[in-house]
């Protein structure tokens, strides 16, 4: 299945098409320090590894639950700096904010698998939600105090806070700016047509996604009441390299490889889009760049595939029978669409995703066959999670 933001992607890349192919604007933005929250866990990492690259000081925080692992950034690990860290944890929070003085917050730091919020939502409650409010509290009283950047330097509603620039504050990173990353489950979910725009009201139906939204809009209000420079974010789907086997696609992999049955939700009529991690990453990059605080942005790839779909292009890549394939009872409100809209992504930041489905699967396929030594220290807990998730095969 194929959207118009694919036949966009499609078209540029041919060259055929001089309207749609955007000038991207300059840049607006250069960050001297990014935090990073969530930067061991999957797209976060690949952020870690790719900003250190445009040399970038880079700060990590990571409370390295079980989907964290400083072996996604091992390689960084020298122009990183890392606190071990609960995001919930508002002294321990402030502390980093006040020592390290980021210009750019780039928040992934959440619980993000559905499945584990139906079997218990208050991590991600904790987590997503009350995280959220402590690291944009943190930036409030960094950016938006006296002792920070200085009110004048950041341009939106701070004069309504009554608070006074005393002039001698330090002007080197005058734009400072929070990245808020969301998700498109906050949209909720789509029939067979149709596609979610940044205008599209909020309708969430897991907890997970609840959770999401709230965050979502927590960063949202931040910038309206106090004119904390917040741009939010919603991608579709990540897959690549790193991803910690309890999502779909690594799943698919772990088991074919060794020859397990393979669960698949309900009939796997599911569809989601699917967009590799270092296009995501790119995206968010870009929107540091370019980005305008308020404003939110749709990160998708154009690619919608069924669940079942994406299952049999795995075992057709590893050359294994569909017969490993097992359906089982389906997820309590199980989304059955997301597809989402990126004009405003596209023409404004001059960004579109680069990785078409195949590519991407083809690669993370290999990654995961080269690095099963990783894999493989995670199959213990693995599968004591695979027996309650999918207690049915």
């Amino acid at each position: 299945m194929m959207n118009k933001t694919t036949k966009k992607l499609r078209a540029q890349d041919s060259g055929n098409s001089e309207k749609e192919t955007q000038t991207p604007k300059p840049s607006i933005r250069n960050p001297k320090s990014i935090l990073v929250t969530g930067g061991a866990g999957f797209i976060g990492s690949e952020f870690v590894r790719q900003a250190v690259k445009k040399n970038s000081r880079v700060v990590v925080i990571d409370k390295l639950t079980y989907a964290g692992d400083l072996e996604r950034i091992k390689g960084a690990t020298e122009k990183v700096t890392f606190y071990k860290a609960d995001i919930t944890n508002k002294e321990f929070i402030e502390h980093i904010f006040e020592k390290e003085k980021p210009d750019v917050v780039v928040h992934f730091a959440a619980e993000s698998h559905v499945d584990r919020s139906i079997i218990d939502a208050a991590p991600f409650i904790k987590t997503n939600i009350e995280g959220t409010q402590v690291l944009l509290d943190a930036a409030k009283r960094l950016w938006l105090s006296k002792e920070g950047f200085g009110m004048k330097d950041l341009g939106f509603r701070v004069k309504d806070l009554g608070v006074e620039d005393s002039g001698d504050m330090d002007k080197s990173n005058q734009k400072p700016i929070f990245i808020n990353i969301a998700t498109d489950e906050v949209y909720g979910e789509l029939g067979v047509n149709g596609q979610f725009y940044e205008t599209t009201p909020l309708n969430p139906n897991s907890p997970y996604s609840v959770s999401k939204t709230s965050a979502d809009m927590l960063g949202r209000a931040y910038f309206r009441t106090f004119g904390l420079p917040v741009i939010t974010l919603r991608p579709s789907n990540n897959y690549g390299y790193w991803q910690y086997p309890e999502k779909l696609i690594p799943v698919v992999i772990l088991k074919a490889l060794n020859n397990e049955k393979i669960p698949v939700y309900g009939k796997g009529e599911n569809i989601r889009e699917w967009l590799y991690v270092a296009d995501c990453v790119e995206a968010i990059l870009s929107v540091i760049e370019k980005g305008k605080p308020g404003e939110i942005y749709n990160i998708g790839s154009g690619f919608e595939k069924k669940n079942i779909d994406v299952v049999k292009s795995i075992l057709r890549i590893l050359n294994k029978s569909e017969d490993l394939i097992t359906f089982v009872k389906d997820r309590p409100g199980h989304d059955f669409r997301y597809s989402l809209n990126t004009d405003k992504i596209n023409n404004e930041i001059g960004w579109c995703a680069k990785t078409d489905f195949e590519t991407g699967m083809e690669m993370t396929v290999k990654w995961y066959l080269d690095n099963m030594d990783w894999v493989n220290k995670k199959l213990d807990y693995l599968r004591r999670y695979w027996e309650v998730v999918y207690s049915s095969i």
